[in-house]
């Protein structure tokens, strides 16, 4: 039975986007969210290949790659820093 409220929920959503549009707005930011944290998760497998040589590796998740995206090298840098010194 919840299996169709679910599937219900996604037709009524695609119907109401098909009537109104997709809002610019958030295609644009859904974009630059989808390529800050790929950007974040290529900057983890480097560092983790890389790191591999030094006994470094951080996982790669949802989290870090949100962290290495959105900051950058900082967010390398503190990710690196936390497993140093934490783990």
């Amino acid at each position: 039975m919840m299996n169709v409220w679910i599937i219900l929920g996604v037709l009524g959503a695609i119907v109401l986007l098909f009537i109104k549009g997709i809002p610019l707005q958030f295609v644009r930011w859904t974009g630059k969210l989808f390529i800050r944290v790929t950007i974040g998760v290529l900057c983890l497998f480097f560092l983790n290949i890389f790191g591999a040589q030094l006994g470094l590796h951080i996982p790669i998740n949802a989290f870090t790659a949100l962290v290495a995206g959105f900051l950058g090298l900082p967010g390398l840098a503190s990710l690196t820093a936390i497993h140093v010194f934490i783990f």
